[in-house]
């Protein structure tokens, strides 16, 4: 991600509805699946400007990792959690590390996401779990897309599938953001009408209102509960949650063989 976005991230990451919403959906996941596990040893790839990292700190050993040094040195001014530099199709760790794995819009950042998401399964202990959030339906695809520099925006049926090559069991695949879908998507498409060629891309991180950003926040909040019960069908992202098979459990993944961690 361009430093500039970093920038605007880190200013916006606490209090906009956008990253909020998805910071307590993961969350609110994470409370459901794993339940209570005591402290846990947690990765977040991708972890950005930190404020997710910030969170998975109450929740036990985090560490964060991204290839950006722009992103790591906001990170630091966030959070005291360890931090590494390293790239999320060959992570620094020694298998089956965590207990959990956090990669929060990331995916469509990377040229191989289908490696990444086997090193997320080979880092993760048996029983672990993984929770993803991507950008969904191709249809959206804009400049705020291309000012972030992702390769795709997904699909749900493809992401299951991706998931279960690398070996996991996926227990939640929901698309989120609903019952904002139409009004992004006529932004989206007017967007890109109006744009031709004519300037350099740019987010839609659009300053809201108070009244407005809260709102959205509220609604988010509860579709995130009704989401983990009832998978919506349709939505500006995708959630997946996927868990490495136990020993001997379909699906398993092959003993972890020696390595060190970096």
């Amino acid at each position: 991600m361009r430093a500039p976005e970093l920038e605007k991230m880190f200013r916006l990451e606490e209090n906009y509805w956008w990253f909020v919403a998805r910071r307590e959906l993961a969350l609110i996941i994470i409370k459901r699946f794993l339940g209570k596990r005591g402290a846990l040893s947690m990765l977040d790839v991708g972890c950005g400007t930190g404020a997710t990292l910030g969170r998975l700190t109450a929740l036990g050993s985090a560490v964060g990792l991204d290839y950006a040094p722009e992103a790591l040195a906001l990170c630091r001014r966030r959070t005291r959690a360890r931090l590494v530099r390293g790239d999320a199709e060959q992570l620094p760790f020694a298998d089956g590390t965590f207990d959990l794995v956090t990669a929060l819009d990331v995916m469509e950042h990377l040229d191989r996401d289908e490696a990444a998401v086997k090193e997320m399964a080979r880092v993760l202990r048996p029983g672990g779990l993984a929770v993803l959030t991507v950008p969904a339906c191709p249809l959206l695809w804009s400049e705020h897309d291309e000012a972030l520099d992702h390769r795709r925006r997904y699909l749900g049926l493809p992401l299951g599938r991706l998931l279960r090559r690398a070996g996991f069991r996926v227990e939640l695949l929901s698309y989120a953001i609903l019952h904002l879908f139409p009004v992004i998507l006529v932004f989206r498409l007017l967007q890109r009408w109006l744009r031709g060629d004519r300037r350099r891309p740019a987010t839609a991180l659009i300053a809201l209102p108070s009244p407005l950003n809260r709102l959205l926040i509220l609604l988010l909040r509860l579709e995130s509960r009704l989401l983990i019960r009832l998978p919506l069908p349709f939505g500006v992202s995708l959630v997946a949650v996927a868990r490495r098979p136990g020993r001997g459990e379909p699906g398993v993944i092959p003993p972890p063989t020696p390595s060190s961690a970096v």
